[in-house]
């Protein structure tokens, strides 16, 4: 079951690779999305001009389910020299790390980059060494980051830190989703 799962995790961060990027954190949604959460960068498209400042919503502990109902986690800190860094860790049924994720929004040439790197439970990594997953902006709304084939926003844009939304959009069309709540601090 283990080397199963992961292996359709890794099945969905290379279908999402060849759209530009990948973040095989999520579970498919049970009943079809009547409009799609992520956004798709016309090839040779340009990103818009953007800053960290625009993602101060995200930062924070966030909790969810994950990959198969069992629970997932998503923290990210405040920027810090043009960068924010993120984690993100998925449990198994059993509530051991089935693996987690390394992620940067970087401000890039006048726009934010997301890239990240999966790590199994005892830290080997899935990429290379020196490789990443890199996610370009497609678009930048008042509590919502598009990056081409991955989304982060606001699950109520009224009520920015009490939810989070997070998708990826698979080679085949589907998407891949998932809610997560603002952690309580305490």
């Amino acid at each position: 079951m283990k080397h199963a799962l992961r292996g359709l995790i890794l099945a969905s961060a290379i279908a999402a690779v060849s759209l530009g990027g990948g973040f095989a954190s999520a579970q498919e949604s049970p009943t079809p999305t009547p409009m799609p959460e992520t956004k798709i960068g016309e090839e040779g498209f340009e990103s818009p001009s953007a800053t960290l400042n625009e993602m101060d919503w995200l930062v924070g502990q966030w909790s969810g389910v994950g990959i198969g109902g069992a629970s997932a986690m998503e923290s990210w800190l405040p920027p810090m020299g043009g960068t924010m860094v993120g984690t993100f860790v998925q449990e198994t049924a059993n509530g051991e790390i089935m693996f987690t994720e390394h992620l940067y929004a970087m401000e890039e040439a006048g726009t934010v980059v997301l890239r990240l790197k999966h790590f199994n439970a005892d830290l080997t990594g899935w990429e290379e060494k020196d490789d990443m997953l890199t996610f370009r902006l497609v678009a930048m709304e008042p509590c919502a980051a598009y990056f081409n084939a991955l989304t982060l926003r606001c699950a109520d844009p009224e009520k920015p830190g009490e939810g989070l939304v997070a998708a990826v959009r698979m080679q085949s069309g589907s998407e891949l989703q998932f809610e997560f709540n603002r952690m309580d601090p305490s």
